[in-house]
Formats: C-alpha cells, sequence, structure tokens
C-alpha cells in the first residue's frame, strides 16, 4: 500500500525536514523531491521528520513532494560483490558512468548488482534436508579465488522443499524453497543492524599485515580493530594501501570516506594491476571498493562506513577473513558534525556532537572473531582498521581520542618520522597492542624467542630515547661504550628492520617467518657487541664491521631464501666478532 506523500519544509544544504510525514520510523529512507533523492529519516518531531540526504540537493524548494519508503537503509548481498565499484549507497559507479558520464547525475538510481547476469549454482543441500539461518544451500565462483557461498538468509529456517540444480541463474531467480519460502542468491540487510552470529571468541592468530613494525612490535589480531591517527603527509594513505594490498585476508574492503579522489583513483588502477603473491591473480579479484571521495555529498560518508561494514559481516558468515579499511573516520566526523550544526543540537567539544564516541563505537564494534551462525562450526573474522586525520597532528582532539577508547591497537604515525622520511613513519613510542598476549603462542611456533625478541627490541628503542636528550648535551662520545653500542643498534633497528618501502617488489610484504630471522640477526649483533666490549675490543671495530653491510640489506632478501641466507649472515657474524675478540683488538 503505497503512503501519502509529505512535503518539503526547510532545505538547509544536505538537511531537510519535511512536513506530514507521520507515522515515518527513524533510519526509514525517505525519497526527496521529484528527482527521488534518496535520504534518512534521523529524527521525527510530531508531524515532521528530519532527514539527512546523500544527494546533492541544489533545486530543491520548500513543497516539494517527499515520499517515505518504508524500508531502512539496505545493503545487497549476493554474488556480483567482488571486484565492485560503489559510492556510500551502494550505487555502482562504472554504471553510473556508463549512465551519465564521469560525474553522477543526481537522482540517477541502478541496481547495486547485476540483474541479469548469470552465475553458475552448484547446490549443497539435497530436498528433506533440515536448514537454518547461516546454512550453506550451495555456492558459486564469482572469481577464481572467491567462493561465494550461498546463505539461508537469517531468520529462515526447515525442511528444503525443492533446490536448483546446477546451472545457470540470475541471481533474483530462486534456486530454493524452504518451508515455502523461494531462496534466491540475493539477499538485503539493513546497514545499521549488525548481523548475527553464534559466538564471539577471544582471538588468536594475528592478522599477517607484512608489516615488520606492525606484525612484530605490535601485532594486530584477526578480528582485531586498529586505529591508524597522523597528521598531513605522514604516509597514512600509502600504508593503509599496503596493507589492504599485502595483508593475509581473504576479502579486502576498501572505504575512501571523504578522502580525496587522486587517492581512490591510484588505489583503484594499483589493485587492477597487482597479482596477489598467494594466488598468483589480480589484486582485484578479492577486493571491494567504497568510493565517496571529497567532492561527494557529506551526509553519504555515514552511509559508506556502514555499508562496508555490512558487507565485511556478510563474508565473514562464508567464514573468511575480512578486512576492512576506512579512510578516514575524521571525513565521517566531519559531516556528523556539519548535519548536528545545521540541526542547531548542542554542540560538544570543538563543535562535534555529544554522540560522536557512540557513533564510533557502533562502527568498530561490528569487528570480531565469531562462530558464525550454522548448523556446521564455522569460523569467521572481520578486521577494521580505521584512519584518523587529526588537525596539526593533535591527537588530543576528540576524534582521535574518542577512538582511543574504542579500539585496542594504535598505530601513530609521526610527523618527524615522516619528514627524516621513515617510513612507514609509526612511532614505537606511542603506539600499543593489546593483542599481544592473544598471539604470543602463535609467534612462538614461528620464532621460540618471540618473547625475548620483541621485548629487546623495545627495550632497544625505549633507552635510545632516553639517552637522546643527554646525547644532544654532552654528545655521544662522551658516553659510555654500552650506551653508544645502545644508539648504534636502536639506529640498526630503525633504518634495517623497521623502515620498510611500500613500492619495492621485495620489501612491500615481510613474511613472519623472514622478519623473525632479521629481528634474531640484529639482537645477536647486539649481545655479541656487548660481549666484545667486555672483553676489550674497541666501539670503533665494532662499528665499521664488514658484516653490518650485509645486516642493512637483510630486507631485500627474497622470503624463499631466507634459510640458507640469513644462517650465512649469522655464520659470519660470528666468525667476524671471533676474530675481533681474539687478535683484533
Amino acid at each position: 500500500m503505497s503512503r501519502p506523500a509529505g512535503r518539503i519544509y526547510r532545505v538547509s544544504g544536505p538537511l531537510v525536514v519535511a512536513e506530514g510525514m507521520r507515522g515515518v520510523s527513524v533510519y526509514e529512507v525517505i525519497e526527496i523531491g521529484e528527482e527521488k533523492l534518496i535520504g534518512e529519516a534521523i529524527g521525527v518531531e510530531g508531524d515532521k521528520a528530519i532527514i539527512q540526504v546523500y544527494e546533492d540537493t541544489s533545486g530543491l524548494k520548500v513543497g516539494d513532494p517527499v515520499y517515505p519508503t518504508g524500508h531502512p537503509l539496505s545493503a545487497e548481498l549476493g554474488p556480483g560483490l567482488i571486484k565492485s565499484i560503489f559510492d556510500g549507497i551502494q550505487r555502482p559507479l562504472p554504471v553510473l558512468e556508463a549512465l551519465s558520464g564521469i560525474f553522477v547525475r543526481k537522482g540517477i538510481k541502478a541496481p547495486p548488482l547485476p540483474r541479469d547476469k548469470k552465475w553458475y549454482f552448484t547446490p549443497l543441500v539435497k530436498p528433506g534436508e533440515k536448514v537454518s539461518e547461516g546454512d550453506f544451500i550451495g555456492y558459486v565462483n564469482e572469481t577464481d579465488v572467491v567462493r561465494h557461498y550461498i546463505m539461508v538468509p537469517p531468520g529462515v529456517k526447515g525442511s528444503v522443499e525443492w533446490v536448483a540444480g546446477e546451472g545457470d541463474y540470475t541471481m533474483v531467480e530462486p534456486v530454493a524453497r524452504i518451508n515455502g519460502r523461494d531462496v534466491t542468491m540475493l539477499q538485503e540487510w539493513p546497514v545499521r543492524r549488525p548481523r548475527p552470529f553464534r559466538e564471539k571468541l577471544d582471538p588468536r592468530e594475528p592478522f599477517i599485515t607484512g608489516v615488520r613494525v606492525i606484525d612484530f612490535l605490535f601485532p594486530l589480531a584477526k578480528g582485531g580493530k586498529a586505529a591508524v591517527p597522523g597528521g598531513f603527509g605522514t604516509g597514512k594513505t600509502v600504508l593503509l594501501h599496503s596493507i589492504t594490498k599485502w595483508s593475509e585476508a581473504d576479502i579486502t574492503i576498501y572505504i575512501g570516506c571523504g578522502e580525496r579522489g587522486n587517492e581512490m583513483a591510484d588505489a583503484l588502477n594499483s589493485f587492477i594491476k597487482l597479482v596477489d603473491p598467494r594466488t598468483g591473480k589480480p589484486m582485484m579479484e578479492r577486493s571491494i571498493f567504497i568510493a565517496n571521495t571529497s567532492n561527494m555529498p557529506v551526509a553519504a560518508r555515514e552511509a559508506s562506513v556502514f555499508l562496508g561494514v555490512t558487507i565485511g559481516e556478510y563474508f565473514r558468515d562464508m567464514g573468511y577473513n575480512v578486512l576492512l579499511v576506512a579512510d578516514s573516520t575524521s571525513r565521517w566526523a566531519e559531516a556528523m558534525r556539519e548535519i548536528s550544526g545545521r540541526l542547531e543540537e548542542l554542540p560538544g567539544e570543538e563543535g562535534f556532537p555529544a554522540y560522536l564516541a557512540s557513533r564510533l563505537a557502533q562502527f568498530y564494534e561490528r569487528s570480531g572473531y565469531v562462530k558464525t551462525i550454522g548448523s556446521a562450526e564455522r569460523l569467521g573474522s572481520l578486521t577494521i582498521m580505521g584512519a584518523v586525520s587529526p588537525p596539526g597532528a593533535d591527537f588530543s582532539e576528540p576524534v582521535t581520542q574518542a577512538t582511543l577508547r574504542l579500539i585496542r591497537a594504535l598505530y601513530a604515525l609521526d610527523v618527524n618520522l615522516a619528514y627524516r622520511r621513515h617510513y612507514p613513519s609509526i612511532n614505537w613510542l606511542t603506539s600499543f597492542s593489546l593483542y599481544v598476549d592473544n598471539v604470543r603462542e602463535w609467534w612462538s611456533k614461528i620464532s621460540p624467542e618471540y618473547s625475548y625478541l620483541r621485548e629487546k627490541i623495545s627495550w632497544l628503542l625505549q633507552r635510545e630515547a632516553e639517552l637522546e636528550e643527554l646525547v644532544r648535551l654532552v654528545g655521544a662520545d662522551a658516553l659510555p661504550v654500552e650506551d653508544r653500542l645502545v644508539l648504534e643498534v636502536a639506529r640498526m633497528i630503525r633504518e634495517d628492520f623497521l623502515q620498510q618501502d611500500a613500492f619495492s617488489t621485495v620489501d612491500a610484504f615481510s613474511h613472519p617467518v623472514k622478519t623473525s630471522r632479521m629481528a634474531a640477526v640484529i639482537v645477536r649483533f647486539y649481545e655479541k657487541s656487548i660481549e666484545a666490549v667486555k672483553q676489550g675490543v674497541a666501539f670503533e671495530k665494532i662499528r665499521s664491521m664488514r658484516i653490518r653491510e650485509r645486516i642493512a640489506r637483510m630486507k631485500d632478501i627474497p622470503f624463499g631464501d631466507n634459510d640458507k641466507e640469513f644462517e650465512g649472515i649469522l655464520s659470519d657474524m660470528e666468525n667476524e666478532f671471533k676474530a675481533l675478540m681474539e687478535g683484533g683488538r
């Protein structure tokens, strides 16, 4: 039954107030004006509805019609998601380009997933079997690397009365009938409602990013939540691009939330060209992009992050490990501040709304390592990394502080490190991870010395920071030899271990085995140096050892050559130190 249309009462940028809207519910999708722009009711007062509009509102006027739809903003979930590029409200941008050119025309609509494309469906159940929500009824091979399982929708269970045979079907054709209800390959799910799961588990496996400073010193767990705050020019986007490309995720979702269009274009172009080293297939075959760039309507930034996390939960329910990267949550917060200001709400700190922290929590808390719904026991994870762009690199600003209360791993990017061309510019003194104990057992299988090596490297970096002020006062030459060794080895850790080239074919991704071997070599060098100093070897001779050059080139050793190369470095190091201590004093 169609509902009567309301009328526009007030327009203020992306905010519209409509009257004659009695019966409208909060977060219901509303179509505004003759062009039926997409909006969402965010408040109701009497017969007036407050609507944030996800498209350009220029040209709207008081008295224009407003049409309630009766349903919330929802994501379409099904085959065709992988390799897609959507805007913030899941309109497929390549399709819109074909319809209206390179600029998105307001009011234009297109189904998020193609209705006419046929997918080869293979059933996994038979008539008469009992199924419940989340069970697999079949699958399609969406790409060469992603098998897309067709699941029983949440809230549906019973006996399979009929299932389609192997063959080609569109996503709107029924592929099964359960208790009299036809099930297709297409599902819809409200973006603001978390998808159900059986149990949230304590994460035990690290989420390998290939970035040494993260994986070894500040590990992130599968199903974890992390933030990457940093000022302008500190390399947030390059770091997040690198993690999205090389991490050991089954599915990656990249949300460009209010960022520059050229950055999204760069990410898209590189993903099309890059080959996944694990599968030998293009990176795009496991990737989804949501592009809501800075020139698009600000209100859609909120829709984009909730759309992305809903798609992530959908693939998590299939048992995949999903990475979601949001760049940047600060732009979303700025959109909230603009909408709040137009609503004339009482502002909080720096003008942000009082509900800033709770809205961020609704996003980050949907991460997790879970037992998914379904009869068979299945584990899946959704890992969330959000970039934060504090003005002037001031981490005391409200968005960073609200985020800090929600996340369990922080990768703080340092302006001074970036100016020194130290990338990734993650500050090892202010960053932290609360997942170290969770993943210690896993890392100990890679390297039994993991805990010792991590603590020794952290201590050397901390000790270097403590000595820096003393060095500025009296100079490094006035320090005891042991402290000069600390400074020298800490420099080796910074330059030969923590620094990493995101554009190198070898060093862009560092395998955990290679990472632990590199750490072991540097710590062993420090231990042998202390031993040599105690036997009277001069500091200058240690600093000029030939093995130093080979240590500096460790990052360029391909992963397959690890064993032989690192054993050679350790052996040559032992021999050179032995020669120094026996007769080279």
